[in-house]
């Protein structure tokens, strides 16, 4: 379950387009995500949210790894690796839960998007990567746009904003740490240490207090959405980008930001934001521009080999 890296020399139109359509799976399924988690959280905190959707995903992954015979690519290497990196995501993602219910959605998501470039500030430190000219461009360019998305003040800045930056630095953080688990660990091995891991950090933290609320059967089909949502999206982006390079594939993740406007306009009443439309455009811009960059670089070194 190892994904091959595309060569982007070599991505014909077909390769695009399949590509495409499981970027789009993976799209719908960060959407459902969201509206699965404003739909349990007027009965479940983010943590028992987390607990549940972790729970569920665990046995999801077991019951495929069963069918597939992945057993056999899970491994106990690393284990101070994997609990570094769930921690940071399960950092994350609680903050991500918590910020969908107290600030629009498309806010949410446009904020989200920064964590291409929280990844590229702190790679030099975590991946001893160099800090070119293009990436500080880059992370000049998403800090703008951040700007233009949160417009800090004392009436626009407030918790639920800070907790989507908080939620796409702790992606950052679990992005980095999967990088580095990629080079031996299979994905069926990171998603099972992570729906493990990260049941057991819910169940701490929702028990914490003595108190965990159970699932009405209202909320329970929703919290099989958002953890076959995560695990689908987790599958359906890892296969687009086996599949086409990442500067081919990431414009149609930008696709996540109009539908979830749609969807927030609709359902919740709110009202599209064209600040939060243009600052979202700009940090996109920035994380293309640095994928551009690297796929350039990528390519030059292919030339060279020939």
């Amino acid at each position: 379950m190892t994904p091959s890296v595309p060569d982007p020399l070599k991505a014909d139109t077909g390769d695009v387009l399949r590509a495409a359509l499981w970027m789009m799976g993976a799209v719908v399924s960060f959407s459902a995500m969201a509206v699965g988690g404003r739909s349990v959280s007027f009965e479940l905190d983010t943590f028992e949210i987390m607990m549940y959707r972790s729970v569920i995903g665990l046995l999801l992954v077991m019951l495929v790894a069963s069918a597939t015979g992945a057993w056999r690519h899970i491994d106990a290497r690393n284990p101070g690796l994997h609990l570094v990196r769930n921690l940071f995501h399960f950092t994350g993602q609680n903050l991500w839960f918590y910020a969908i219910t107290v600030i629009p959605l498309a806010q949410v998501f446009a904020l989200e998007f920064t964590s291409p470039l929280w990844v590229l500030i702190l790679s030099p430190l975590v991946l001893n990567e160099r800090l070119t000219r293009v990436r500080v461009l880059a992370a000049c360019l998403g800090f703008i746009g951040i700007l233009i998305v949160a417009r800090p003040s004392p009436d626009t800045l407030n918790i639920g904003t800070l907790a989507a930056m908080g939620a796409a630095i702790g992606f950052a953080g679990s992005i980095l740490t999967t990088k580095v688990l990629t080079r031996g660990a299979t994905l069926a091995c990171i998603l099972f240490w992570m729906t493990l891991s990260q049941s057991l950090f819910g169940l701490i933290c929702a028990g914490i207090d003595g108190d965990i609320a159970l699932p009405s059967a209202l909320s329970l089909p929703w919290l099989v959405v958002i953890a076959s949502g995560g695990l689908m999206a987790h599958f359906c982006l890892t296969t687009a980008l086996s599949i086409a390079p990442a500067t081919l594939v990431s414009p149609v993740d930008f696709a996540r930001l109009p539908l979830i406007a749609v969807i927030g306009l609709l359902f919740y009443d709110e009202p599209i934001n064209l600040f939060v439309i243009l600052g979202a455009l700009i940090i996109f811009g920035a994380n293309y521009l640095n994928l551009w960059s690297e796929t350039r670089k990528g390519r030059q070194g292919v030339a060279r080999t020939r």
